[in-house]
């Protein structure tokens, strides 16, 4: 297969792809606790896998794409308090987005789609692919890997219905992309209350808190019926989900 990773290409060959008019993913996620079971770059690693998978279609039908590096620190100010978490403020995350996407723009790129995987990140990055694509005079389109694929996600998970944190979902996609570091030892552990994802419409109020206040063990959902088969089944649809909207 062709080399689909930024990080890995030539300029030459980039500028070749830009002139073809290939679209640029940019996975986004965060380096933060993940409660006793999984590495803090869970959002990091997944959100590059949906990437690279979505890619792998594209380039099997003849399309051309390209995969940044990950943008792998967010918005994680809740975790903080576990430890294990770094943490951007959001003016800062707001001019890192904007010159890595004027970047792309200035190596002949016009089509860019952000693809998170951060439940903290989501309200803030539509706010901010508005203004930076007003900024930058190029639309800027912004997905997150779990919403694109969210109708087989429901169907596939046993114990919830959408990914939560460190929980059936996520934990399967590790074992999938990265079994070696998910510690089977702790996963007992690997159980906290239910939580929606984004923030529940029907609060009228919204009031900040630490995510320790949600759950002690650092996860939302319950791990414990994870496996790698549902993890490869989760990254296959939220690719073809990916891959679908950029070639139409």
């Amino acid at each position: 297969m062709p080399e689909i990773f930024w990080n890995r290409m030539t300029a030459p060959a980039l500028r070749e792809l830009a002139a073809q008019d290939a679209p640029v993913l940019l996975p986004v996620g965060s380096t933060e606790q993940h409660g006793p079971h999984l590495p803090t770059g869970v959002d990091d690693f997944l959100s590059t896998e949906a990437c690279r998978r979505a890619a792998a279609i594209m380039v099997a039908q003849g399309r051309p794409v390209v995969v940044a590096p990950s943008l792998w620190c967010g918005l994680a100010d809740h975790h903080v308090e576990f430890g294990g978490t770094f943490t951007l403020t959001l003016p800062t995350y707001h001019a890192l987005l904007r010159e890595v996407c004027r970047s792309l723009l200035t190596a002949g790129f016009r089509k860019i789609l952000i693809v998170n995987g951060h439940g903290g990140n989501v309200t803030a990055l539509h706010a901010i692919s508005s203004e930076i694509s007003r900024e930058l005079s190029a639309p800027i389109a912004v997905t997150s890997y779990f919403v694109a694929g969210q109708a087989r996600i429901a169907e596939i998970l046993e114990d919830q219905d959408t990914l939560m944190h460190a929980c059936e979902g996520e934990t399967s996609m590790t074992m999938a992309i990265a079994p070696d570091l998910v510690d089977g030892v702790r996963l007992a552990e690997a159980v906290g209350p239910e939580i929606a994802l984004q923030s529940d419409p029907s609060e009228a109020i919204h009031v900040p808190r630490s995510f320790r206040k949600v759950t002690s063990s650092g996860v939302a959902g319950d791990a414990r019926s994870a496996t790698a088969e549902k993890g490869e089944a989760i990254l296959d649809a939220c690719a073809e989900a990916i891959a679908e909207w950029l070639m139409t």
